[in-house]
Formats: structure tokens, C-alpha cells, sequence
């Protein structure tokens, strides 16, 4: 094998890892967005047919606890898994995040259409839902990254 021939297959190599590499984060991120897409409309409907204040609560919780149950695992995944940066690790959470409040918003649109109520609210939902859970998520993923790494590195 020429010395070419061993560059080539060094880029064939680099490349295919860096292409799997980005799929393994879009594949998270689009997991997750499910995770929390289910969780929301699971647990709403449940919530809302409740037949106390407390059981309504319960159920509101348990979507709470599942997407952040999710939200850990997602971090720890890019962090540990993935041996991302912190600021790899917070933009791929609160890209799923954001995902997730994206995919609720339509859900939301689609079930209100049928009342024919608010358009433009609906649709500022839309752009709005996903923007105002992402940059909470963001900052809370970045600094649960950056502890995972002192953490790590004080080991």
C-alpha cells in the first residue's frame, strides 16, 4: 500500500467517524424530543380529566420527573458517552429541548384548530415555546456539564 493509499484510507476512516458521530447526537437529540413530546401529551390529557386538585398536580409531576429524568440522561450521555465539551453537551440538550417544545406546540395547534381560536397566538406558540424552554435549558445543562468536568477532572 502506497503512501496515498493510506491517506485515502485515513480520510475514509475520519470521515466515517465524524459522519457517525454527528448522526449519534442528531439521533439524541431527536430521542429526546419524543421523550418530551410523549411525556406532554400523555400526561396533559391526564392531568386535565383529574378529579381532584392534588391527583392533577400528581400527574403534572410525573411528566415534570420523566422529562427531567430524560433531561439528566441526555447530558450525562453527551458528557460521559459522547466525551463532549460543555458547550457541545448544553447545545445538544437544549436543541432536544427544544425539539420537544416545538413538537408540543404543533400538538397544540392541531388540537386547537379545531376551535378555530387565537391563529396568530397559535403560531407565535410555535416560535415562542421552543425559545422559551431551550435558553433555560441551555444554562442549566452548561453548568451541570461544567460540573461533570471538574468533577471528572478532580478524580
Amino acid at each position: 500500500m502506497t503512501h496515498d493509499d493510506h491517506v485515502a484510507e485515513h480520510l475514509r476512516q475520519a470521515t466515517h467517524m465524524t459522519t457517525s458521530g454527528r448522526l449519534r447526537w442528531l439521533r439524541a437529540v431527536i430521542l429526546l424530543g419524543v421523550v418530551y413530546l410523549v411525556a406532554g401529551i400523555t400526561f396533559a390529557p391526564l392531568a386535565n380529566r383529574a378529579a381532584s386538585n392534588q391527583m392533577r398536580v400528581a400527574w403534572r409531576l410525573a411528566a415534570w420527573v420523566i422529562s427531567a429524568a430524560a433531561f439528566a440522561a441526555h447530558i450525562a450521555y453527551e458528557h460521559v458517552r459522547q466525551r463532549n465539551s460543555p458547550g457541545t453537551t448544553a447545545l445538544h440538550a437544549s436543541l432536544a429541548v427544544a425539539l420537544g417544545a416545538f413538537a408540543l406546540a404543533v400538538a397544540a395547534n392541531v388540537h386547537a384548530q379545531a376551535a378555530s381560536s387565537h391563529p396568530h397566538s397559535r403560531a407565535l406558540a410555535l416560535v415562542i415555546w421552543p425559545v422559551v424552554t431551550a435558553l433555560p435549558a441551555f444554562g442549566v445543562a452548561l453548568a451541570s456539564a461544567a460540573a461533570l468536568a471538574r468533577a471528572r477532572r478532580s478524580a
